[in-house]
């Protein structure tokens, strides 16, 4: 049995000049990967950014070993073997460790994950299961997939919804529709079993209900517990909302007699307080984690330092890279390439913390990838350090990395947000010059910078130069011209691009385009120019956008407007009722009744009978008659007391003509 054994030298690195060292390491005993020496120092030596050179030799520590074991190695009784000797004891991290970094081969974590949960004094938690599941996620491994799952409910472990939300993406990714279905069932029934929970529901009620105190203590001393890290972690996410909560229950449960923290509660309430309002206390917990002598796990990590990034807690996102860098489990290449992505994501990116990224990555006797030139590169040019940014082009030259259609691409996009439109086109010329094709990507990058500083016309004339060279446009460079013309409110001109490259270039746009140029049509009143749109999103099979149409049409179009409406609709058959029932509804919504009778007699059979319709009309006309009988019967009552009125009138007068005539007759 071969052992997978690996030492790594590294050269740290920017040294004060651009001569690329090599060091030659024989050691008949170790497979040995000699680094590039690298070469930024000369523009960022006056920061202290970035080591001396020197050399050093990093021998593979416990969960490196295990792991190249396993990768080196098909599984076998000997492997098994093997791994017990080399690993009497693995813990959770370890684990977890070994399982993220075989992701890519769901045969042989699956194996791994066998192997450990039969190993004496391992138990799997809530967040190996959860890992496993990600991983087994696969058409070829689905089977493996659903014995994991029922394993993890037969020990009483429950998903979180982060975990749901992500399976059930790579299942609908996968097309695997009847799983989708059955993980969803599944999922629900589990919900309900844990909110049967009267226990876990007792604390977390207890723990909400009001601010922490003794009182609070002796309400939870009184409920009958049992600890275990399992119920810990269903208590702490139950009040993940609450960080501050969780944390003061966490501290409770490790005063409690007989039960300690160790690495999986630590992990569960460090996801909990990794947010802005709580990132003073999630520090000191990882504080006093390390202090225990316990580490981050490199899936909790991995979750942390997205939640950071997508919070734009970038500060936080670079010192925690920094631990786990200085831990045993230290994240990929890739990690550190999205981190800077990431910090040159901004609108003004912090170098200091892009050379802290590269710093580290390079302490750990790795060698910059030509992603993370890309990243440092990206970087400079975001914040418009050109100088810098060419110095590093000529690095990663020297490190035998040339610069491709993402450097230049960067370089373009710095520019243009600069304003350096002319040099921005001068680029692309270089590139040619260089060897080097600009793709759509880089033609796009350009139209929008000159679309953002409102030049459309010498956008066209950019467009007009890529379809020269035989780059044919696409969705994203359409959607960015559209609403270049649409920010200089040349509605026409959009409309007419538009139209020209679905009918002669066959280009479909996005569907969020045609509604974008609608509205705009409409707002102008280009009623028969958005029915156009309209059609051709039918023809492309998108679905009907009706909503701008059914207001515009309720409120100031005509009934032959509404018509062509529903003919616009139309390819091969009639609009549903319900669309005829929509545009019906908005005219009684805006007191057009006469319009909305006259348009009913235009449409079809069918939908003159359609229930909801003669319902609508028929409330209409019982309220028309309602209406008329009230007026009528008010005209009676009138007329009644006019007559009574007429008469009482009449008598009057008849017993003043008699009276009359009495007094005459005495007289």
């Amino acid at each position: 049995m071969n052992r997978a054994k690996a030492a790594f030298l590294t050269t740290c690195r920017f040294a004060s000049s651009l001569a690329a060292t090599r060091f030659d390491v024989i050691a008949p005993l170790l497979y040995s990967q000699v680094t590039r020496s690298s070469h930024l120092s000369h523009f960022v030596s006056n920061q202290s950014h970035f080591l001396n050179t020197h050399q050093k030799l990093f021998f593979s520590s416990n969960p490196n070993s295990v792991l190249q074991l396993v990768l080196a190695n098909k599984w076998s009784a000997e492997l098994e073997t093997e791994l017990s000797e080399s690993c009497p004891s693995l813990t959770h991290d370890v684990v977890i460790y070994v399982l993220k970094k075989l992701d890519k081969d769901p045969r042989k974590a699956w194996d791994f994950f066998n192997w450990v949960c039969e190993k004496d004094g391992f138990r799997p938690s809530s967040s190996v299961f959860s890992l496993m599941l990600r991983v087994l996620v696969h058409k070829n491994s689905m089977k493996e997939f659903w014995i994991a799952l029922r394993k993890m409910k037969e020990q009483r472990f429950f998903i979180d919804a982060q975990t749901y939300v992500a399976i059930r993406e790579l299942l609908k990714k996968g097309r695997m529709d009847s799983d989708v279905v059955a993980f969803k069932h599944f999922y629900e029934r589990m919900i309900e079993d844990n909110a049967a929970d009267d226990v876990v529901k007792s604390v977390v009620d207890v723990v909400s209900g009001s601010e922490w105190s003794d009182g609070v203590e002796k309400e939870l001393g009184e409920i009958e517990l049992e600890l275990s890290d399992h119920f810990v972690i269903r208590v702490l996410k139950e009040l993940r909302t609450r960080p501050w909560k969780a944390l003061r229950f966490f501290h409770w449960v490790g005063q409690c007699s007989g039960y300690e923290h160790n690495t999986i509660t630590y992990n569960a309430v460090a996801r909990v307080l990794a947010w802005a309002d709580s990132i003073g206390e999630f520090w000191s917990v990882i504080e006093e984690m390390k202090a225990a002598g316990h580490e981050l796990d490199l899936d909790t990590y991995i979750k942390i330092t997205r939640q950071f990034q997508k919070s734009r807690m970038m500060e936080d996102a670079v010192k925690l890279y920094e631990l786990m860098m200085d831990g045993p489990y230290k994240p990929s290449t890739q990690d550190c390439s999205m981190l800077l992505r990431s910090i040159s994501g901004s609108d003004k990116p912090d170098l200091d913390m892009v050379f802290r990224v590269a710093k580290k990555f390079e302490s750990a006797g790795n060698t910059l990838s030509k992603p993370v030139y890309d990243g440092i590169h990206r970087s400079l040019t975001g914040a418009g350090r050109f100088d810098e940014a060419e110095e590093i082009m000529k690095v990663m030259r020297n490190a035998g990395y040339e610069p491709d259609n993402i450097t230049y691409s960067q370089l373009v996009f710095g520019l243009c947000k600069a304003k350096r439109l002319e040099e921005a086109c001068n680029v692309l010329e270089e590139m040619e010059a260089d060897g080097h094709v600009p793709d759509i990507k880089t033609w796009t990058i350009l139209i929008q910078g000159h679309c953002a500083a409102d030049e459309v016309d010498t956008a066209l004339i950019c467009f007009a130069k890529m379809m020269e060279k035989g780059c044919d446009a696409d969705a994203d460079l359409m959607d960015v011209l559209i609403e270049g013309f649409l920010r200089q409110r040349k509605i026409d001109g959009a409309y007419k691009l538009l139209g020209e490259m679905v009918k002669k270039a066959r280009l479909v746009p996005w569907q969020a385009t045609y509604k974008n140029l609608i509205e705009n049509l409409l707002e102008v009143r280009k009623l028969k120019e958005a029915f156009e749109l309209l059609h051709l999103m039918k023809k492309q099979n998108y679905p009907p956008y009706p909503e701008p149409f059914v207001q515009y049409i309720s409120k100031s179009g005509s009934v032959e407007d509404a018509a062509d409406f529903f003919k616009a609709l139309t390819v091969k058959e009639h609009p549903s009722s319900a669309a005829y029932v929509h545009v019906l509804k908005a005219f009684f919504k805006e007191g057009r009744y006469t319009e909305a009778k006259d348009l009913l007699h235009k449409c079809p059979h069918h939908i003159r009978m359609h229930g909801e319709i003669c319902k609508l009309f028929g409330s209409r006309e019982g309220k028309q008659k309602r209406n008329t009988t009230e007026d009528g019967g008010k005209q009676k009552q009138t007329s009644k007391e006019g007559k009574r009125k007429q008469t009482t009138t009449e008598g009057k007068r008849k017993q003043t003509t008699t009276e009359g005539k009495q007094k005459r007759t005495n007289t």
